[in-house]
């Protein structure tokens, strides 16, 4: 079948309307459907239900959309990073070029993709990633607290509130201390980036599942808010009554953050030039229960939906953001059940590298969560080994990285362990090939 006859039955169930429209559709359909193969009947029915996947990464998307238009690959990720979608992207670089790109700006109420950090292995290395000052000294830096909440964008638009996640979702009817905390601010417009986490009485991170569960709650938000109280931090700035500050020195947006929010709404920051100093802040906040920290250039702007060399985080361990490739049955008491899990990261093509197998850490509940969860993403499978579509993401601690002959990517994780599944992140945010291998860098 030829995409012009899919596009033309679309075509015209566009315009079916009036008496008998309904049988008119389905005659339609049927006919389309009759023509196919049983290979195109799938394809097409995850077009007509919005459920497709192609297995193309959106960042690969966004490269053929530019080699197609003809533009910059930069002016489509940025015009992409300010609608928070590809589609409306690719149909203007497609029939309006880079005039069309121009027009995506910053609109206060429409999320934009976050701006994401890199990893290193300790503070030296994270400082040693950023370049030494014009005096051939090493720069100030920011060292933010990271906390273990979730990511929230909010945006205030006079007495109007809207919050998202990482993933662009909005939460804003779940979150009602955030949206009290963005309503007592003196400012009219802005859009803020943030985290929003459960503290305990002393003020120490609840585990991570309670804000999670609390956040994705939309039932009795009431109640939760006074089982799991949420408390907002902001750590950057991305507009202020009418001015655009994605591209503005992060100095900029942080001093502007901080005359807009009152100290205890803004995410512990130092800024110090000095790993020295930076150790001992991390080793405070990992015994106060935080995850560590993100070291920050100042003098960097705001790159929305970029996993950049400009915020690098630290954490305590080793750990890593993986995609479940395939998973094998599992023997014993597991029978039955999915449970060894196939690992890999991104690749710089948009496929992914394996890099070893886990059934460390997980619990029973797990277990029978992700063997539901695995069969809904189910392509094809051997007698024991379910290959899947690469789409969950997991994170992953481990004690090391080793050679090796059996893995494409020459790497191979040592002592690996489930620590959590990750919802809130999709598959182009987990981690990649090349943070891998830096980690193992001698």
């Amino acid at each position: 079948m030829r995409v012009a006859e899919v596009d033309a039955c679309f075509a015209d169930l566009a315009t079916v309307a009036g008496a008998g429209s309904k049988a008119r559709r389905e005659q339609l359909l049927h006919d389309l459907f009759g023509r196919a193969t049983a290979e195109e009947q799938s394809y097409l029915r995850g077009l007509v239900t919005g459920e497709l996947r192609q297995g193309a990464l959106d960042a690969l998307v966004l490269e053929a959309v530019a080699a197609a238009a003809g533009v910059p690959v930069a002016a489509v990720r940025r015009a992409a990073m300010l609608a928070g979608a590809t589609p409306p992207v690719a149909v203007a670089a497609l029939t309006e070029g880079a005039a069309g790109l121009a027009r995506f700006t910053l609109e206060v109420g429409r999320p934009v993709r976050p701006m994401l950090a890199s990893s290193a292995p300790d503070l030296d290395a994270a400082f040693e990633g950023f370049a030494a000052g014009a005096d051939g000294h090493p720069q100030p830096l920011a060292v933010d607290t990271k906390l273990d909440g979730i990511r929230v964008q909010v945006h205030r638009d006079g007495g109007t509130v809207r919050v998202f996640t990482r993933s662009l979702e909005e939460i804003t009817d779940r979150v009602p201390e955030v949206v009290e905390a963005a309503l007592a601010l003196p400012a009219e417009r802005f859009a803020l980036d943030g985290e929003a986490i459960a503290l305990d009485a002393a003020g120490r991170p609840r585990p991570f599942q309670e804000t999670g569960a609390r956040t994705a709650s939309r039932t009795d938000v009431a109640t939760l808010r006074r089982q799991v109280p949420l408390t907002p931090y902001f750590f950057d700035l991305l507009h202020l009554d009418g001015e655009d500050l994605l591209d503005q020195p992060a100095r900029v947006r942080f001093d502007r953050l901080a005359t807009l929010a009152p100290g205890p709404l803004v995410v512990p920051r130092t800024v110090t030039d000095d790993p020295a100093s930076a150790r001992e802040l991390f080793t405070a906040l990992v015994a106060a229960g935080h995850e560590g920290v993100v070291v920050k250039a100042l003098d960097a702007p705001y790159e929305a939906g970029r996993r950049g060399a400009a915020w690098v985080k630290v954490k305590p361990r080793h750990t890593l953001d993986l995609v479940v490739l395939a998973v094998e049955w599992g023997s014993g008491r597991r029978e039955g059940l999915l449970s060894n899990i196939h690992l890999g990261a991104r690749d710089h093509d948009g496929g992914f590298v394996m890099l070893g197998k886990t059934f460390k850490g997980m619990t029973d509940e797990m277990l029978a969560w992700q063997t539901r969860r695995f069969l809904e993403l189910e392509t094809d499978r051997s007698s024991y080994v379910v290959r899947v579509r690469p789409e969950q993401v997991v994170e992953v601690a481990f004690d090391g990285l080793q050679r090796s002959s059996r893995y494409p990517g020459g790497l191979a994780l040592r002592f690996a362990r489930v620590l959590r599944y990750r919802d809130d992140k999709s598959a182009e945010e987990a981690d990649t090939i090349e943070t891998v291998r830096a980690l193992a860098a001698p």
